[in-house]
């Protein structure tokens, strides 16, 4: 059940007093490109921007203030993947206490290595986050260190609602807020302060397809565990919600969608070419939901919560997008062998403004090889409209052009 002392107004009045000493002024961006998109006016709540990349180092931070001297000076333990590390990390070198981190052994080098500059003791164990968390529970037993659990602590859920504060601040009149869920710590802080603020305010949780715990759960009206999760949102890649905030998330979240990996990738895309920022794909959520939406003339808030993403991941979705997008594509021909067949080609594509970017010759693809050899053509087009220019004017020449799959 609720706990009565817990997450009432004072505690996120204070919360918000508190987390400002380590947070950047992260204020709403307009989004022309998402409003032209929904007839609504869409912000966007740069937590990407974020010191250590997200919004986890509020919800740290404020946990770390309530606890007493005591338990501070045992030394603090956790378990993540990433941003709550360097949310816990940071916060606790601010108080100059010792933090351990348990991180699972597949965690990218790069969000090891921040941690460790942060200060923080690494501790690399298991496949996974659970199998992590678990290794922390034992040490926080074996040591007497005080545990900072990433999501299901109720002070941790009121560092993270701090963003509502500042949302509804800034943008009194919102409408919307839409949220993203892996373990349900950042929704349970922005939907209970939003409806503590203004109960009209609509509060959206967005799920990953692949990790919809949180769905899963309030379809069965308690927590449930997922048996696998399979999703690119490595952040929100949660099999089981949190236990603890869940009475909040029942009573103030008004409705959970989830949205497929595919709309992740093309969000990637739009926010590097319309707001040329970087958000990792647990923090694009949030937009990527809102073509499921009716936000026609109402004002709405996408909270992006990070943007701590390895350059490896980044170029396979950028890659990835332009595919989907059509804006990079591969067309297979057959010609006859003999000279001048290649050029012909090409100048058809030129003619149509096409960009070859990769050319694939196949002599073999034939026994008769003056009736066909393949030639493949990995091209760079505007979008949908202008591949089927192209397609169009191979076919109008005489060429029976076929779509493949791209390997760039």
């Amino acid at each position: 059940m609720a706990d009565e002392n817990k997450m009432t107004l004072d505690k996120f009045e204070e919360a918000y007093e508190d987390v400002k000493k380590v947070t950047l002024d992260t204020k709403l961006i307009y989004s022309d490109y998402w409003s032209s998109v929904t007839g609504g006016k869409v912000y966007l709540k740069p937590e990407n921007l974020q010191r250590t990349g997200a919004y986890k180092v509020r919800g740290a931070y404020y946990k770390i203030t309530t606890l007493t001297d005591e338990e501070r000076s045992k030394g603090l333990i956790t378990a993540s993947a990433g941003n709550h590390a360097q949310g816990v990390a940071y916060a606790a070198k601010q108080y100059g206490v010792k933090a351990v981190i348990c991180m699972p052994t597949s965690t990218p080098l790069i969000k090891v290595n921040r941690t460790k500059a942060l200060g923080a003791e690494v501790v690399l164990y298991g496949d996974v986050y659970d199998e992590a968390y678990q290794k922390a529970l034992e040490l926080a037993k074996e040591h007497g260190y005080t545990l900072v659990h990433p999501f299901d602590d109720l002070d941790v859920a009121t560092g993270q609602g701090t963003i509502a504060m500042e949302i509804i601040k800034e943008l009194p009149t919102v409408d919307v807020i839409l949220v993203p869920i892996g373990g349900g710590g950042l929704a349970t802080g922005v939907s209970t302060l939003a409806k503590l603020l203004n109960p009209k305010i609509k509060v959206i949780g967005v799920e990953p397809a692949g990790a919809n715990c949180m769905q899963e759960s309030f379809k069965a009206g308690h927590v449930v565990t997922l048996p696998s999760v399979n999703t690119i949102a490595d952040g929100t890649a949660v099999k089981t919600p949190g236990e603890h905030i869940f009475p909040y998330l029942r009573k103030n979240i008004d409705e959970i969608i989830t949205v497929p990996d595919e709309d992740l990738v093309v969000s990637f895309l739009d926010m590097v070419e319309n707001h040329k920022m970087v958000v990792e794909n647990s923090g694009l959520l949030s937009v990527a939901a809102l073509k499921q939406l009716d936000l026609k003339d109402k004002k709405v808030a996408c909270v992006l919560s990070g943007g701590n993403m390895d350059i490896i991941t980044m170029s396979s979705v950028v890659q990835q997008g332009l595919i989907m997008r059509d804006r990079i594509f591969t067309v297979s021909v057959l010609l006859p062998d003999k000279p001048g067949e290649l050029s012909r080609v090409s100048g058809i594509i030129a003619e149509v403004k096409g960009n070859v970017i990769k050319l694939e010759h196949n002599q073999f693809v034939s026994i008769n090889r003056n009736a066909a050899v393949e030639l493949r053509i990995t091209l760079e087009a505007f979008g949908t409209e202008h591949k089927e220019q192209i397609m169009n004017a191979l076919n109008d020449n005489g060429y029976k052009p076929r779509i493949v799959r791209t390997n760039i």
